[in-house]
C-alpha cells in the first residue's frame, strides 16, 4: 500500500512528530488519504456501529477532518479533547516518537481551539452533509458515529463548570460525549478519578447531559495507572452513577523496562505498542469489577486484528486506534477489520458481540444466559 509503505515512513523521516501529525490531518481533511469504507459486523449500546473499530481522541482535536476520517474506514470518530476556552497547550517540542518501541510520548496539554470554534466546525460538518440537526435529535448520522471528548482548561479551578460548558455547547452535535479525567498533561486532572471527586463530577455531568444532550451516551476516560483499589472505587462510582460507559485507557506515566528508544525519558503520556498489554489488563479488571454491566471502549496499542480481539475478549465492546497509525499508516484500519473478522470466525464465534468478555468466563456465560 503506497500510503503505508512510502508516505507514512517518509513523513516520519522528514517531519517532526507534531508537523507530521498536522500534515496527516490535512491530507485526511482534503480527502487524499486511501478510503476503506465499512460493512456491518458489530454493535454497541444505544448506538449502532458498523464495525467495532474507531478513532481515539487526540488525532483530530478540533473537528477539522471528520468526513475524511470516516473515509479511512472508521465506524466512529472521537474528536478532542476540547476545552471551553482556547488554549495553546504546552511548549514545543511536545510529541516524541519511540521508533524502536512503536510508541509515542506526548505532553500536548490539551491544546484546543475551544468550544466556540469546534462548535462551528461541527455545524459546518453537519451542514455539508445536508442534515438538519436538531438539539435533541435521537437518530444518528449516515456517515458514522461522532464522539466529542471534553477537557478542562489548565487554569480553571471549576472542572464541573468546564465539563458542563462542553456538554452544553457541543453535546447537541455529538452522538456520544466523553469526560476526560485521565490525561497526564494537565496538572491535577487525574485526581478527579478518586472516589469522591469522581462521584461528584459524574453526577453533575450526567445532569448536564440530561439537560443539554439527552440523546448522547456519556463515557468517562480512565488512566491505565490506577491501582487495583482505585479501580475498585472507580467501578463502584460508574455503577452507582449510571454513566453509560468507560474508555480504557488513556496514556501512561509509567516507563516499562523494555523500552529501547532514547526518547523514553521524555516527560508525558506514553502510548502505542508499549501500553498494549497494560491497557488490556485494565479492561479485563474493569469488566470484572463492573460485572460486565458497563460498556467499555478499549484503547491502547492496537496494531492488528489480534490486538483488537484480545481487548474484546478482555471485555471491550468497541476498540479505538490512534498511535499505531504513526507506524503502520492509514491502511491499518482496513487490515485490523479484516484480521479481526478472520480471527472471530476461526474461533467459532458468529459475531464480534459474542467475543466480548470471553476471558471472564463466569460473567460471560451469565450474560449470555441473560440474552
Amino acid at each position: 500500500h503506497f500510503f503505508d509503505h512510502v508516505v507514512t515512513p517518509l513523513g516520519r523521516r522528514l517531519f517532526s512528530p507534531e508537523n507530521a501529525h498536522h500534515l496527516a490531518l490535512e491530507v485526511v481533511r482534503l480527502g487524499l488519504a486511501p478510503r476503506g469504507r465499512i460493512g456491518s459486523d458489530g454493535q454497541g449500546r444505544k448506538l449502532i456501529f458498523d464495525s467495532p473499530i474507531g478513532l481515539a481522541a487526540g488525532f483530530d482535536k478540533n473537528g477539522e477532518a471528520i468526513e475524511g476520517l470516516f473515509d479511512l474506514g472508521f465506524s466512529y470518530v472521537e474528536i478532542g479533547s476540547v476545552t471551553p476556552l482556547p488554549q495553546p497547550g504546552n511548549a514545543k517540542p511536545r510529541s516524541f516518537r519511540l521508533v524502536e518501541d512503536k510508541g509515542v510520548i506526548n505532553r500536548f496539554g490539551f491544546n484546543s481551539e475551544g468550544v466556540d470554534m469546534v462548535r462551528q466546525h461541527l455545524i459546518d460538518y453537519r451542514e455539508a452533509l445536508g442534515w438538519v440537526w436538531h438539539h435533541f435529535m435521537t437518530s444518528q448520522p449516515r456517515t458514522g458515529i461522532l464522539g466529542v471528548n471534553l477537557g478542562k482548561n489548565k487554569t480553571s479551578d471549576d472542572e464541573i463548570g468546564d465539563y458542563t460548558t462542553g456538554i452544553r455547547e457541543l453535546g447537541p452535535y455529538a452522538d456520544y460525549l466523553v469526560i476526560n479525567v485521565s490525561s497526564p498533561n494537565t496538572p491535577g486532572l487525574r485526581s478527579l478519578q478518586q472516589r469522591e471527586p469522581l462521584q461528584h463530577l459524574l453526577t453533575s455531568t450526567l445532569k448536564a447531559r440530561n439537560s443539554y444532550a439527552p440523546h448522547a451516551p456519556l463515557f468517562v476516560k480512565l488512566a491505565p495507572d490506577l491501582t487495583e483499589e482505585e479501580m475498585e472505587d472507580v467501578a463502584q462510582v460508574v455503577m452507582e452513577t449510571g454513566i453509560d460507559g468507560m474508555i480504557v485507557s488513556n496514556t501512561t506515566n509509567a516507563r516499562p523496562d523494555s523500552l529501547l528508544s532514547h526518547n523514553k525519558h521524555e516527560v508525558g503520556g506514553l502510548s502505542g505498542a508499549p501500553i498494549r498489554d497494560r491497557s488490556t489488563e485494565c479492561i479485563r479488571t474493569m469488566y470484572r469489577l463492573t460485572n460486565g454491566s458497563i460498556p467499555i471502549i478499549g484503547v491502547g496499542g492496537v496494531g492488528s486484528g489480534r490486538d483488537a480481539y484480545d481487548k474484546l475478549k478482555a471485555g471491550a465492546s468497541l476498540i479505538q486506534v490512534y498511535s499505531m497509525m504513526v507506524y503502520e499508516g492509514p491502511g491499518l484500519i482496513s487490515r485490523i477489520r479484516k484480521e479481526l473478522a478472520d480471527i472471530v470466525e476461526e474461533n467459532g464465534y458468529i459475531s464480534v458481540d459474542e467475543v466480548v468478555g470471553a476471558d471472564c468466563e463466569e460473567i460471560y456465560w451469565d450474560r449470555r444466559e441473560e440474552r
